[in-house]
């Protein structure tokens, strides 16, 4: 990709192919002072009130930089960089490679909170950690005073549902959830029923008193990366075939209609949703449930396989991070006699975790 000038106009040259960047296109962006608010990066002019016969008056190309005078007397220096960046559509969290990972995986991504970490650069790798496995473990976070809150809110903003800003996660008397008990939780994403669905769920280990309660993880990307290598059918028709997810308490139902694997525009790996407790499957075709039945059945095997679980106990003060749209979590049984088991959790969207690691990277110039 380059940048080329030709008669005071501005080409954009990619795979051999040369087309003309608009000039309004140009001018729209222009960054000086009068331009730009420096510290909100916000215009201080509305771009729909100018003219829209825009001309280019002088242009100016070196290694790094664009130059431009426009004939309505506005002049800018743009980075080559960034005007590639914004013809490529880079989005940098996306370039972020999953890797996947099964049982065998050691490194259980375990970063050590400190009382500034959120504004250091330990976060940003933590952060791309996360990105790169789905979850990240912070040890020796406070258990005072809810702070939970203060850790999700200090990276973005809590994303309150009807179980609240937070909950705890504790065996307790007339449960409206199976979590709340000292139940086995198979692998499961959390709010499948939602319209969007949560994407971070943090846990955070207050007490641990108990010898079961272990927590587990399990790589949708993988599992189902495998699935589509071994079984496409079933693959096929988890990507095609929506089902329903429903929450139902005294106070609300919930519902959303989608698939158990949900593909992005590119037709790869977006989220997975599975939660057997509390899908309904459509009533469709006998041919086609027979292959779905199936599918599921196959997908849940490999969910619940020894395989792919990370199985772990959370000690107290111990804060998992984990990305509800690819990982499935659950726990062991656990006796409540022995004593108490206590999380706490929350939700936070993606906008939080990528706005805070663009942040730090212009930060740190990384």
């Amino acid at each position: 990709m380059k940048i080329e000038l030709k008669d005071k106009k501005v080409f954009f040259e990619n795979k051999g192919s040369k087309k003309e960047i608009h000039p309004f296109w140009l001018r729209e962006r222009v960054n000086g002072d009068d331009f730009v608010d420096k510290r909100t990066q916000q215009r201080l002019f509305d771009p729909t009130g100018l003219k829209e016969n825009i001309e280019i008056d002088h242009l100016n190309l070196s290694k790094d930089f664009l130059e431009i005078t426009f004939k309505d007397g506005a002049y800018t220096k743009l980075a080559i960089e960034n005007i590639l960046k914004e013809f490529s559509n880079i989005n940098e969290i996306k370039f972020i490679d999953k890797i996947k990972w099964d049982s065998t995986l050691e490194d259980f991504n375990n970063f050590e909170f400190k009382d500034n970490i959120f504004e250091e650069q330990e976060m940003y790798k933590a952060l791309i950690n996360f990105y790169k496995y789905g979850f990240v473990i912070f040890k020796k976070v406070p258990t005072r005073n809810n702070f939970i809150v203060n850790f999700a809110n200090s990276i973005g903003s809590i994303r309150r549902t009807n179980f609240g800003e937070f909950f705890d996660v504790k065996s307790k008397p007339n449960p409206n959830d199976l979590a709340y008990t000292s139940l086995p939780l198979a692998p499961h994403t959390d709010n499948p029923y939602r319209k969007p669905v949560p994407c971070i769920q943090m846990l955070h280990c207050i007490e641990n008193e108990v010898s079961g309660g272990y927590s587990t993880l399990v790589d949708g990307y993988t599992v189902t990366q495998e699935l589509k290598k071994k079984f496409p059918d079933y693959y096929k028709i988890l990507t095609e075939i929506k089902v329903r997810f429903q929450f139902i308490d005294q106070s609300v139902v919930l519902e959303d209609w989608a698939e158990m694997i949900q593909l992005d525009e590119n037709g790869e790996f977006k989220q997975v949703r599975f939660s057997p407790r509390l899908d309904f499957v459509p009533l469709i075709d006998r041919d086609k449930l027979e292959l779905y039945y199936s599918a599921r059945k196959k997908i849940s095997e490999l969910y619940n396989s020894d395989k792919y679980r990370l199985e772990f106990k959370l000690s107290p003060g111990d804060l998992l991070m984990m990305d509800n749209h690819r990982l499935l979590h659950g726990r062991t049984t656990y006796d409540a006699n022995e004593g108490n088991r206590f999380l706490q959790g929350c939700y936070i969207d993606y906008d939080s975790t990528e706005g805070k690691l663009k942040h730090l990277k212009r930060k740190f110039n990384l």
